[in-house]
């Protein structure tokens, strides 16, 4: 007769398992990632950028195959970008957030479309339109040549008062460039000038501010495109 053999294998302290221990995990219970509600806030805000992410990826991939009208991807993507700057002034969601490419690292993010528009802080219609601006003398087109005009000019003012943080700044740059474009969709000397501000404006933290050399840069780049938007209207 053999001697009886283990039916497994001896660990080095000849450890017996108690069978009588049962699991205290119940497999129908729901695992709550949250304790607080200070951290399920901070979790559905991390959520929602997300899904503002992948949401405008997916709207720019529609608008560059025409699937989209412009006037409806502008709406929409000037409102996804609102939103995703309103999530992230919270200190907590933003501390969590870093970054826009740590995020992508973290949640294995691919989507450079969207990270483009991100970087740029406008809709694609607003920084490069494709539509037709209104002409002639109408009645209608002399109120939005005044428009952009006096838009120029707060613009201007305000960089004269010294006001020179991104909140104050990048707004009022936001409405030229837009009452711009309602004027004419012809390139002029010192557009790109006014987008690339706006990049740079929007990359910047809200309350961070040009230095006085930056701030007497955009003077004159603001000045040209001025007297550039000017030449197209005669």
């Amino acid at each position: 007769m053999y001697p009886n053999k283990q039916a497994y294998a001896p660990t080095p302290h000849s450890y017996i398992p108690n069978t009588a221990l049962s699991a205290t995990v119940n497999l129908d219970e729901e695992i709550k990632l949250a304790t607080t509600r200070a951290e399920r806030d901070l979790q559905d805000s991390l959520a929602e950028v997300f899904s503002i992410i992948t949401t405008l990826d997916e709207l720019e991939k529609a608008y560059l195959k025409d699937a989209i009208p412009e006037a409806d991807y502008t709406e929409i993507c000037d409102r996804l970008l609102k939103q995703y700057k309103a999530i992230l002034t919270d200190e907590t969601v933003a501390k969590e957030f870093v970054d826009l490419e740590t995020f992508k690292y973290e949640w294995d993010m691919e989507v450079p479309r969207a990270t483009e528009r991100i970087r740029i802080g406008l809709p694609s219609t607003v920084t490069a339109p494709t539509h037709a601006a209104t002409s002639g003398n109408t009645g209608a087109n002399g109120s939005l040549i005044l428009e952009a005009t006096q838009d120029f000019i707060t613009f201007l003012d305000a960089l004269k008062l010294g006001l020179l943080a991104k909140d104050q700044l990048h707004p009022l740059l936001s409405d030229v460039i837009q009452s711009v474009n309602k004027v004419t969709d012809r390139d002029f000397e010192g557009r790109g000038k006014i987008v690339q501000w706006l990049i740079s404006l929007n990359q910047m933290k809200a309350t961070e501010e040009l230095s006085e050399d930056h701030a007497r840069e955009l003077e004159l780049d603001m000045n040209a495109a001025y007297q550039g938007f000017k030449t197209t209207l005669n």
